[in-house]
């Protein structure tokens, strides 16, 4: 027979690592000053910052819902982490209040909004994205690859913004994200009824200037599949001193161009019965869209399946990156950036289910921030650990979800963590590192 009464038992005794990252970087209190409050202080209970540590951290803990904090509102352990001075007294935030921080008005709007005392500078947040993985390095990289890709976010109801996508199949939003590495540079939400490249360009110049004010010298590679493939996108790289290397669709010309190699696979596959690829240089200009002619590898492949051809243009010249260098080691790297859009949706980026397009919006940056908050973990507390490489719901479920009992004091909490936890070890190990 069981009951609920063994005390103040939390799931999340692992949350303070998270505290321990946030007290190294001021990830959540720099987020925080994005926000204006206009807010009468005598009458506020909760501050900005509180309530956007609130959010963050519960995002990060696996808590999606605002209903969840009805209940959370009165854990001691992220009592503390947000920032309450008395732990034991002082709830957090309710599902309204943290539901009016949500609804907040982008700060251009303020002047048509009288009501709305919390307005959001969605242009401090982006700069603070950029701002954050150049502090993260200690000395300037020579040269750094920005993954750029769209996915689809489905949607219900009727929200602002609301497209049809008919390559998703489904009503969605589209946003668009851009990576360096495993380092998030830019979530921006856009409806559907668009390609993959809207807005890209404004949002790589916005990017890349920011990057070389710290990094003059900095080489910049732009990495993206053909859904960017764009005449606007390859000029502006051109002109602006940006290499690029970008999937292009195949079509009728380019098949005929690379009907040689083609063969010569297909020949190689009859001969040895495995899949073969023979690689060639091209030189191809569209009849109407592009101004230039451009550098073109071309892969044919021959598998059990039959065909399977592929293209990409490029910037980069031979002498640096031959033809199988090119699209092996360069290209289909950025593979790995799909494993970085699953861990956003893993911490909630596509819980976009307000009306309206900018509170969606701003549902993304607090997605974002929690995944940047688990990133600062992983890349600064778990180097040299079994989970230097686990993605951010693996590092939740094994370090953050461990059960402790926990005490107040009128001085101090105090935790003590299951004594049986697989990995005490490792969380021993990060909490000493982060505190260093």
């Amino acid at each position: 027979m069981g009951r609920f009464d063994g005390g103040h038992v939390v799931s999340d005794g692992g949350a303070l690592l998270l505290r321990q990252v946030e007290r190294r970087t001021d990830i959540l209190s720099r987020f925080a000053a994005c926000f204006t409050d206009q807010r009468s202080p005598m009458r506020v209970a909760h501050s900005v910052e509180q309530l956007v540590k609130q959010r963050v951290y519960g995002l990060a803990l696996g808590y999606e819902a605002l209903n969840d904090h009805e209940k959370l509102r009165r854990d001691s352990l992220l009592v503390l982490l947000s920032g309450k001075s008395e732990p034991a007294q002082e709830p957090l935030a309710g599902k309204s209040t943290l539901k009016r921080l949500e609804l907040t008005f982008p700060q251009a709007e303020a002047a048509q909004r009288r009501y709305k005392k919390i307005l959001f500078n969605p242009e401090s947040a982006d700069q603070l994205l950029v701002a954050l993985f150049v502090e993260a390095h200690a000395d300037p990289p020579a040269e750094i690859l920005l993954d750029l890709d769209a996915t689809d976010d489905p949607l219900h109801g009727r929200p602002a913004g609301r497209f049809f996508h008919g390559y998703y199949g489904h009503y969605c939003y589209l946003p668009l994200y851009i990576f360096a590495g495993d380092d998030l540079l830019c979530a921006r939400l856009r409806p559907a009824n668009t390609d993959s490249r809207t807005g890209a360009v404004a949002e790589v110049e916005r990017i890349v200037k920011q990057l070389r004010r710290h990094w003059p010298e900095l080489n910049i590679i732009l990495r993206a599949d053909s859904g960017f493939c764009r005449e606007e996108l390859m000029s502006w790289c051109e002109q602006n001193s940006v290499d690029y290397v970008l999937g292009l669709a195949r079509n009728r010309r380019l098949e005929a161009m690379l009907s040689e190699a083609w063969a010569a696979a297909q020949q190689r596959y009859e001969a040895t019965g495995q899949p073969t690829r023979v690689f060639r240089e091209l030189r191809y200009q569209t009849r109407e869209t592009w101004t230039c002619e451009r550098r073109v590898v071309g892969k044919a492949e021959h598998l059990s399946q039959g065909a399977n051809p592929r293209f990409v243009v490029t910037s980069l010249v031979r002498e640096s990156w031959e033809a199988r260098a090119l699209y092996e080691d360069l290209y289909c790297q950025r593979g790995e950036m799909e494993n970085r859009l699953k861990e956003q949706f893993q911490l909630f980026a596509d819980r976009t289910s307000t009306h309206w397009l900018w509170s969606n919006q701003l549902r993304l940056y607090l997605s974002a921030f929690a995944y940047v908050l688990l990133d600062t973990l992983r890349r600064v507390g778990l180097q040299g650990t079994e989970l230097a490489q686990a993605e951010v719901q693996t590092i939740r479920l094994r370090l953050l979800k461990i059960g402790a009992v926990v005490r107040v004091s009128t001085r101090k909490i105090w935790v003590s963590w299951a004594s049986a936890h697989p990995v005490a070890r490792v969380f021993a190990h990060v909490y000493a590192t982060l505190r260093c």
